[in-house]
């Protein structure tokens, strides 16, 4: 059983993260936005960040780049629904990655995609 922390301004992609995840065993900790996130994450032990790109008060990309500099080993995977087709947007789940996420969702995800790449992620880690 795994520590993850899910940080996303919408209530029910948190609910919905926490269910699938505590169904595959593990313990969730929610969080609204990344300030909050950042004070859980210096106030208790996580195994794995899920976080969002896209929210108020502080947002995912800065989060991680703070985060990075206290906690450089935590894995993290980055979560975003927001593209707009035919549109030059940038790609800011790449973004997140180049920042130091190890894995990216698109949302919407399906169930079994988002405990397999939390399963991968955790088992990267247990090799450090």
């Amino acid at each position: 059983m795994a520590r993850i922390l899910a940080i996303d301004d919408d209530g029910a992609i948190c609910a919905t993260v926490s269910l699938i995840l505590e169904r595959a065993g593990h313990q969730i900790v929610a969080a609204q936005d990344g300030r909050r996130g950042l004070k859980l994450l210096e106030a208790n032990r996580f195994d794995l960040l899920l976080i969002d790109i896209f929210m108020p008060e502080m947002d995912g990309l800065e989060t991680i780049r703070v985060l990075r500099k206290s906690k450089p080993d935590l894995p993290i995977i980055v979560m975003s629904g927001s593209t707009i087709e035919g549109t030059k947007m940038p790609d800011y789940l790449s973004f997140a990655t180049k920042l130091g996420a190890i894995e990216s969702l698109r949302k919407p995800f399906k169930p079994a995609a988002l405990v397999e790449m939390v399963d991968r992620c955790l088992a990267h880690r247990a090799k450090d």
